[in-house]
């Protein structure tokens, strides 16, 4: 076969019908990576900006199953043509040689030109690729759309066949796995740091967190009693750090109000100058006119319901009761609030021991009642919540007893000292990691 019959306007119109080829398949290749790659935080802010491109992006990567799969046929279509028009340019070329020769090349071409190079720009400009490409992989999704459902609707029953059950709206990672990922990865790499990280983190856990896990204990509630005369009363409402009090009568699981030190200093100077300042003005004084009405939530609230609960009744206290109605402890607003920002004090808060000490071996001391998680986050540890609130809780149910001092324990690749105890209570603990 002369030259002249093998280049003629066939070989070039198959030639440029395989670079047009190559060029849709970097498109879809890129469209893929692009799409799959922009992160949605960054394309919402970009469409708020007025951004078409980006809102669109937005819309077709609502259903990444619908998007991959319609990349994914039009991606095929394009290579396994382009593939068996270089088979037969190369074979009319080269003869039975041709076939080899034009895989080859095509892997070749394939591999740089319509994979590597275009997903490599679309990972580097993910949401700029992403919103120019959205117009038309829109188009190429409502086209494809009957054929990717069919392929779907197959590929469920054939897995369905072995046993392996799917669920269309299920996400393999949701939102929060997603941020709480990203910012570990940030706190590692040094980009983001331990107070923003722990911070966000806060906030993300409050409706994964109960009241429960983070009231004050019944055991440290400061109450009044109301059988108390008035000068007591207000000695103790001045000596205490606290803004409200709970009131009890005859036992303190009977909390019958709340007291608010504001509100008791007004009342009692309001009977003071109506009496003109009469040695007996207090004597009539009753704690319970001023007391308001106390409020109750169930230990298994999420902090996120309480804090929306408090914002809405415009109340900051509260008593949490078991699912008997018995007092389990108190919450309040500044509880939920530092379990994001850390912890807040003011000029009147008394100074507390922080419960952890860092020894010149290594190991920590630990008083028993604080929490696993603020634990946590002042080592940057993980030791797990799940069944126990406090350290001295998690040695309990590792242990199933209640040590003794100078037990040591090894779990959760830890080792747990016991240092001190009250009656049943742990009340400090050396650790250290394996």
């Amino acid at each position: 076969m002369d030259g002249t019959a093998i280049y003629d306007t066939a070989f070039y119109s198959t030639a440029a019908g395989i670079f047009l080829l190559l060029i849709l398949s970097a498109f879809f290749s890129g469209s893929e990576t692009a799409l799959t790659a922009a992160s949605r935080g960054k394309l919402r802010a970009q469409a708020d900006k007025g951004s078409r491109g980006a809102e669109r992006a937005l819309e077709i990567t609502e259903d990444n199953e619908r998007l991959i799969g319609s990349v994914l046929l039009g991606n095929n279509l394009v290579n396994i043509l382009a593939t068996s028009l270089a088979t037969a340019l190369f074979t009319r070329a080269f003869g039975d040689g041709g076939v080899a020769l034009a895989t080859l090349v095509m892997t070749l071409l394939v591999l740089i030109f319509a994979e590597v190079l275009p997903k490599t720009y679309a990972i580097t400009n993910a949401e700029t690729a992403a919103a120019r490409v959205s117009p038309v992989i829109r188009v190429v999704i409502l086209v494809f759309s009957p054929i990717v459902a069919a392929v779907r609707t197959l590929v469920r029953a054939v897995l369905a066949l072995f046993g392996v059950k799917t669920d269309p709206d299920d996400h393999i990672l949701a939102v929060r796995e997603e941020i709480a990922g990203a910012l570990q990865l940030g706190h590692s790499e040094g980009v983001v740091e331990k107070e923003d990280r722990d911070r966000i983190l806060g906030a993300l856990d409050l409706a994964e967190r109960t009241v429960e896990e983070i009231m004050l204990h019944r055991s440290n509630i400061e109450m009044l009693d109301a059988a108390n005369d008035t000068e007591t009363l207000l000695s103790q409402c001045l000596e205490s750090p606290h803004t409200r009090l709970p009131v009890f009568k005859d036992e303190p699981e009977n909390v019958v109000g709340v007291i608010h030190a504001k509100d008791l200093l007004r009342a009692i100077n309001r009977q003071v100058r109506d009496a003109a300042g009469a040695p007996d003005a207090l004597a009539k004084f009753d704690i319970m006119d001023v007391a308001k009405e106390p409020y109750f939530v169930p230990e298994t609230t999420s902090l996120d319901d309480q804090m929306r609960e408090f914002l809405r009744r415009h109340t900051h206290f509260a008593l949490v009761v078991d699912e008997y109605g018995a007092l389990q402890g108190l919450i309040t607003l500044e509880d939920i609030l530092e379990e994001i920002v850390g912890e807040i004090t003011d000029e009147f808060d008394i100074e507390e021991d922080v419960g952890l000490t860092q020894t010149d071996d290594g190991h920590y001391l630990v008083d028993g009642g604080m929490t696993i998680r603020d634990l946590n986050r002042a080592t940057d540890w993980a030791l797990p919540d799940d069944e126990a609130n406090t350290i001295a809780g998690l040695v309990i149910h590792e242990a199933q007893l209640i040590p003794s001092p100078g037990q040591v324990f090894s779990f959760h690749g830890f080792r747990f000292e016991v240092c001190a105890r009250e009656a049943n209570r742990i009340t400090q603990l050396k650790i250290r990691p394996l």
